[in-house]
């Protein structure tokens, strides 16, 4: 059993439509399916609604799609980086919602585990919470946050097996296990693609989660911010 495309465009054109849900992994750059990314923009379709921790950089990552104007939704936790999000913001181009980062986190996991909703204090006393159900609890209140089912996720894998499963590479891992439990139809591209089936000790997301499957182009890992100290001088 093979669940692997030829590639990111032949992946993603007949599952991706105007008005689509996606869920993406990745923080900053690290972990961002680029592919992927790549190919919802020559698909074309707008009207687009993203969940994903932040939306990249400017010109790069999910920044890319904002660049063709392709979205007009987003649930995220942090957009800092971008110059391009913070001005369509601010001219009604787009609809945002902020999300704590944890609970971005769990929303996709209770998602994907089937869990409706779940109440949480994060929030509770702030504009996150504004026309959320509350809830006391042992004298505290809570509020309650719902899980995030989207139409597609799309996640970058470092190894894959033909079946589907799935680890991931370090930092890169970051958002990605949540997001690919989270998609109707999950698509993934993977560093590494094996013949064999993974170590079933080190698999992270389990193949039943994912639907398609393609490998990765090498490409330099983009980093939005490279900090180095001055090289020390040396006596000799």
């Amino acid at each position: 059993m093979t669940k692997q495309w030829s590639s990111a465009r032949e992946a993603i054109h007949d599952v991706i439509h105007d008005g689509s849900t996606i869920a993406v992994g990745g923080f900053g750059l690290s972990g961002n399916p680029s592919d992927l990314i790549e190919a919802v923009r020559e698909s074309g379709a707008r009207d687009l609604t993203i969940v994903s921790n932040n939306m990249g950089v400017d010109g790069q990552g999910l920044g890319i799609l904002l660049e063709n104007h392709q979205v007009t939704r987003v649930l995220a936790s942090y957009v800092g980086e971008n110059k391009l999000f913070a001005a369509q913001f601010l001219n009604g181009e787009l609809e945002v919602e902020f999300v704590p980062q944890g609970t971005l986190a769990e929303r996709l996991r209770a998602g994907g585990a089937g869990i409706a909703g779940f109440y949480t204090k994060t929030g509770v006393g702030t504009p996150i919470a504004e026309g959320k159900e509350l809830h006391e609890f042992d004298g505290e209140l809570f509020v309650l946050e719902r899980g995030i089912i989207t139409d597609l996720a799309l996640v970058r894998a470092h190894r894959a097996d033909r079946a589907g499963n799935l680890v991931y590479h370090f930092a890169a891992r970051n958002f990605n296990p949540n997001v690919a439990t989270a998609g109707r139809v999950t698509i993934v591209e993977a560093e590494e693609i094996s013949e064999g089936y993974l170590d079933p000790e080190v698999i992270v997301t389990p193949g039943i989660f994912v639907q398609r499957l393609v490998l990765a182009t090498t490409r330099v890992k983009a980093i939005e911010q490279r900090t180095v100290r001055p090289r020390p001088t040396v006596e000799v």
